[in-house]
């Protein structure tokens, strides 16, 4: 209850060890990036980012990425423990394109909540008001961080990009600072109050974006082609519609990841991602059946009753 309310009325720090760091170099970067991933990096001056994917050309979810320009370089945040499968691609369609990839070491940790700001600033960081996706690098405990705002944590927050080397000081700083370190259940639990899903337990390469309800968030509707934009253009085309959709469920009794959901005696899904909520009681996530997909459709969830909701579940 105590990490819960830090990160609903304090700050809550934790680490985010499936998210690793590629640095896009050469002259034609943001280009070549632009017309890869789904969503703006072209427009992108240094200090600002965008959150985008990284499609196949069927449209199913390869990864999700942070993309932050910077003077020299794009550095690519990748989520999901896929920098293997990201690298791979971006040397697959490099072909002649005069641009290089070089990973970064970096231990990415999350410190969010309201007072996030607050406690970087406290620890001696330089932090301007940041846009969403926008960076800086600060100094905290005698080290180079790379700060930015992250819009895809919960309670609302930035993503540090800290040496390997400095973790331990720089978590300290934090913690000093007012920071309380919340464990994965913790997180859980907001990511579903705030409908965040995030790429590996919930989002997977079988995922269209759609499905996902984030077409808003990491695609640019105005931008020209990219792998995977014919799909993403026909669906909209047709209202966005697909078999099935991530919502919440609000449940009678504590759900777990993969447990299945059903409607009328038949299975119509199944949780990605669940917890028990302090606010409002036990909770979960997961892609259900567009007939049973309605908010306030009942449904069962291991036997027990339960609720389609849509996301996010809690009031910001």
């Amino acid at each position: 209850m105590s990490e819960y309310a830090a990160a609903r009325e304090g700050a809550g720090l934790f680490d985010l060890p499936g998210r690793a760091v590629i640095a896009v170099t050469g002259p034609l970067r943001q280009k070549f990036l632009h017309d890869i991933l789904s969503n703006d990096v072209q427009s992108r001056a240094a200090g600002q980012g965008s959150r985008a994917a990284v499609m196949d050309v069927k449209g199913h979810l390869v990864a999700f990425l942070r993309v932050l320009v910077d003077r020299d370089e794009v550095v690519l945040e990748i989520a999901g423990g896929r920098i293997d499968t990201v690298e791979g691609l971006l040397v697959h369609y490099r072909v002649a394109a005069p641009v290089r990839f070089r990973r970064q070491e970096a231990a990415i940790a999350a410190l969010v909540g309201p007072r996030a700001a607050a406690v970087l600033r406290d620890t001696g960081a330089e932090l301007p008001d940041l846009a969403a996706e926008s960076h800086v690098v600060a100094a905290i405990a005698g080290t180079q961080v790379r700060v930015a705002r992250a819009g895809d944590l919960p309670a609302g927050g930035f993503v540090l990009h800290v040496p390997p080397d400095a973790r331990e000081a720089v978590l300290a700083s934090l913690t000093s600072a007012g920071a309380v370190p919340l464990g994965p259940a913790v997180v859980d639990v907001l990511r579903i109050e705030d409908g965040r899903p995030w790429y590996g337990p919930d989002v997977t390469e079988e995922n269209l974006l759609h499905e996902t309800g984030l077409v808003g968030e990491y695609h640019s509707p105005a931008k020209g082609c990219y792998v995977g934009q014919e799909v993403i253009a026909r669906l909209e085309a047709r209202g966005g519609h697909v078999n099935k959709l991530l919502r919440g469920l609000r449940l009678a009794a504590p759900g777990a990841a993969g447990d299945r959901i059903h409607a009328g005696g038949k299975e119509v899904g199944r949780i990605t991602t669940a917890g028990v909520s302090p606010e409002l009681g036990a909770i979960a996530m997961g892609y259900v059946h567009r007939s049973a997909s309605e908010p306030g459709t009942k449904v069962e969830v291991a036997s027990a009753p339960a609720t389609v909701a849509k996301l996010p579940l809690r009031e910001s």
